[in-house]
């Protein structure tokens, strides 16, 4: 009987043991720093604005279209936001993705930070035409002052790469090179307003 109350009490103390192993060990894993900050997985106060801002470039798609070769899995790394000859085609003509680094003849490079958030937060480029689909600025436009700033600052620290984009085309127009079409949209997609 005394075996069997001892082998109750070591088991006890034994689960008990277990358990704050297992709860000191999740709260210092909590609380160790996560590593590479640019690969996403640090805290982004210890981020500067350009770390920050890569990460949201990534984050939020601005590579997928603006540096060449990443919609076909092989980014090219050297080119970053250079813009892309692959051509977007929908109701609205045909549209390229843009140069965004700071090259000042095909790039931003002439373009002020309020030019930028101007684009990011309206729709509307440096010229006064609409920013056209598939550029999802709307989304951008939710964008905090903070994190706007911070993906200005990214786009800036780029090297800038002469490349222009090809100019959009009208829709009936015929596009050089190759285009990613869109179906004419479903009822239930279909835009309230053409879009211009």
């Amino acid at each position: 009987m005394l075996r069997s109350g001892l082998r109750q009490d070591w088991s006890a103390i034994a689960l008990m043991i277990v358990a704050i192993v297992a709860v000191s060990c999740t709260s210092k894993k909590a609380e160790a720093p996560s590593g590479d900050a640019g690969a996403g997985a640090g805290s982004t106060a210890a981020m500067t604005p350009v770390q920050r801002g890569e990460v949201l470039a990534y984050t939020s798609g601005c590579h997928d279209c603006h540096t060449p070769g990443a919609l076909y899995g092989a980014p090219n790394f050297e080119s970053l936001l250079s813009g892309s000859e692959l051509g977007w085609q929908g109701p609205w003509g045909v549209t390229y993705a843009r140069n965004l680094t700071p090259d000042a003849a095909t790039g931003l490079g002439t373009w002020t930070d309020d030019e930028i958030i101007r684009a990011l937060r309206s729709g509307v480029r440096k010229d006064g035409s609409p920013i056209l689909p598939p550029m999802p600025w709307q989304n951008f436009a939710r964008m905090s002052t903070e994190d706007m700033s911070a993906l200005i600052a990214y786009m800036r620290s780029l090297p800038a790469v002469s490349h222009a984009a090809p100019e959009r085309v009208a829709p009936g127009g015929k596009p050089k090179g190759p285009v990613l079409a869109f179906p004419p949209p479903p009822a239930w997609d279909a835009p309230k307003a053409p879009a211009s």
